[in-house]
């Protein structure tokens, strides 16, 4: 876990993060390896269709526990150069503002996406018929992942404050 911004998170979440960040690798490792097998038997004149399918999945998947593990470690959907220049009342504000815009997009992609999830129950995938539903289950967890991560922020930023209380000095000092 990061200890980066501890202020913001509760330790309850800490075990999810840390699901969200080993999903997050496996579908790397998926995602490479079906990749390296797809160029492989195409280049022996005996591709594997549904390795298209595999790569793609994975790729998805990734891309969407991706978000939500990173919104959790505030390095995606975050204007965090903006705020840092700020203190007081007026961070809270910009804070508070910014992290209700990601959770409109949370909920938007968790209502949104659900209703696509169903709509993809009819529709089937080629060359295995796996329903498209499995394709776009990653877009309302993710939504859900990224809600509950951005409440959390919001919750303790405003208890605690959203200023960062570690040393602003990032500079690298060798000897």
């Amino acid at each position: 876990m990061l200890e980066t911004q501890r202020h913001l998170k509760w330790r309850s979440l800490d075990h999810l993060e840390a699901v969200t960040m080993v999903l997050c690798g496996l579908c790397l490792a998926g995602f490479s390896t079906s990749v390296f097998l797809d160029v492989l038997t195409r280049t022996l004149a005996a591709p594997w269709l549904w390795l298209q399918e595999v790569t793609s999945t994975f790729f998805v998947y990734g891309i969407f526990i991706g978000a939500a593990a990173a919104t959790r470690r505030n390095d995606h959907l975050y204007l965090s150069a903006i705020t840092e220049t700020m203190s007081g009342t007026l961070r809270l504000v910009v804070e508070i503002f910014n992290r209700l815009v990601v959770l409109g997009v949370a909920f938007c992609m968790t209502w949104f996406g659900y209703i696509n999830f169903l709509q993809g129950l009819g529709n089937y995938r080629m060359p295995s018929m796996t329903p498209l539903s499995s394709y776009y289950a990653a877009i309302p967890i993710a939504g859900v992942l990224i809600g509950l991560f951005t409440i959390e922020q919001m919750v303790n930023g405003w208890r605690n404050g959203f200023e960062t209380r570690e040393p602003q000095d990032h500079d690298l000092h060798f000897e």
